[in-house]
This record gives C-alpha cells, sequence and structure tokens, in this order.
C-alpha cells in the first residue's frame, strides 16, 4: 500500500509527461490540464491501496481511458451542437506544438533554437495527421518509451496491435517528413530523436 507520500511524489514526477502526451491527444492544452487531473484524481482516490510500483501502468490506463471519454464527450457534444445550430462551427483552435515541447536548451544558440522549433513543429504536423490509435500508439511507445506489452495494457490492446500500430504510424511519418525534406539524417543534425 502507498502512503500518500509516496502518491504525491509519484504524481509530481509524471505531471509533465502526461500533459504533453495528452496535449498531443486533444490538441487542447485546457482539455489536456483538466483530463491529467481527472486521471490523478482516480488514481490517488480509487488505487491508494496497490502497491506503488503498479502506479505507472494503473496511471497509463486511467490517463488513456480518461481522454477516451472526453472524446465520446465531445462526439457527443459536437453532434448536438451542430444539430441545434445554425452556425455549427467550432472555435478551432490552432495547436501550438511550441507551447508542450521543451526546444531550448542552455547551450543551445538561437539558429539553433529556431531550426528544433521548426522541426518540431513539422513533426507535430505530421503527428496530428495520424489516425488517433496509431498517435497513440507512437506516443507510447516512442516519446513516452513504454515497451510493447506496457503500451499494450495502457491501450487496451493486444500487442499485435501496438506493433501494428506504431509501423503504420512510422511509416506515415516517414513518408510525410521526408516530403517535407525531412530524412533521418536531417532531423539527426537538427538535434531531434527520431
Amino acid at each position: 500500500m502507498a502512503s500518500a507520500q509516496e502518491i504525491s511524489d509519484f504524481l509530481r514526477q509524471i505531471e509533465k509527461r502526461a500533459f504533453r502526451q495528452t496535449a498531443y491527444a486533444v490538441r487542447d492544452d485546457h482539455a489536456a490540464l483538466d483530463i491529467v487531473q481527472d486521471a490523478m484524481l482516480k488514481l490517488a482516490d480509487k488505487y491508494a491501496n496497490k502497491p506503488i510500483a503498479e502506479y505507472p501502468m494503473l496511471f497509463q490506463r486511467i490517463l488513456q481511458n480518461t481522454t477516451r471519454d472526453f472524446w465520446r464527450r465531445q462526439k457527443v457534444r459536437n453532434l448536438w451542437t451542430s444539430l441545434f445550430s445554425s452556425f455549427g462551427s467550432q472555435d478551432d483552435e490552432e495547436f501550438d506544438l511550441l507551447e508542450t515541447i521543451d526546444v531550448e536548451g542552455p547551450e543551445s544558440d538561437p539558429a539553433e533554437q529556431l531550426q528544433r522549433s521548426q522541426t518540431m513543429a513539422l513533426i507535430g504536423k505530421a503527428l496530428e495527421k495520424l489516425p488517433a490509435r496509431q498517435r497513440e500508439a507512437f506516443v507510447l511507445r516512442y516519446w513516452e518509451e513504454l515497451d510493447v506489452a506496457e503500451t499494450a495494457a495502457a491501450m487496451g490492446c493486444s500487442e499485435g496491435s501496438v506493433k501494428t500500430h506504431c509501423s503504420r504510424a512510422v511509416g506515415a511519418l516517414s513518408l510525410s517528413l521526408g516530403q517535407a525534406g525531412l530524412g533521418v539524417q536531417k532531423l539527426q543534425k537538427r538535434g531531434v530523436k527520431p
């Protein structure tokens, strides 16, 4: 059973990564913050009796489910809004990748920072074009660095599905970034791990 201090330390440790992951999934910083806070509350409320070693996987699963709930609510809200509104337009704010990724380093000069931020913007646009499950698998596997089994558990699918989603995501991203003139060598030169 985890103590209150262990739960607090765990949540403090994962909050920024969870926010970035969720911001990519929902493309709205305010909604991402709400989702992460809901997931943290659910973990602390319902799983305080679990050992601290189980928290990373539990939290990922809770976060993914909370994100899916957000999308379900959005779908219903958009349906009713479009049915009853003659305007039917949603406030479609532009997702700002630079607000969710640190592109500045203490040793970086401004030209490198600009180049890195432009590269990250291209990667963000390519990620946005992926289907939701492929984006989710890619972010969990390669940015959150979960292994295949952990990703499958977090996504609620088989390991084979994770491999398929990741493979398709990598293929689509490679094609998209290649068309933008960014091959693997150019990404590495710009300080971005592919």
